[in-house]
């Protein structure tokens, strides 16, 4: 369940080595947010994408609204959707 921790760390990690963050880093870390319930940080995550400019795809809307539907964060889930 901690996997979350690992990917968010890694990504900070990332960043501070000045790799570029892309879609499909962010959504690997959205993705492992998701898996571990943790909806609040995967929508931040999707706001740190949009701010820094990185495409959010399907693969990323999916694993917020996952995120947010365990949570039971319904207006959350439908928020992204529409």
């Amino acid at each position: 369940g901690g996997q979350w921790v690992q990917a968010l760390r890694l990504l900070v990690e990332m960043a501070h080595a000045r790799v570029e963050l892309d879609t499909i880093t962010y959504n690997a870390a959205v993705s492992a947010c998701e898996k571990g319930g943790q909806w609040d940080l995967a929508l931040r995550l999707l706001a740190e994408m949009a701010h820094a400019r990185v495409e959010l795809d399907t693969i990323t809307y999916c694993a917020a609204v996952s995120a947010c539907e365990k949570g039971g964060q319904w207006d959350r889930a439908l928020g992204l959707l529409v």
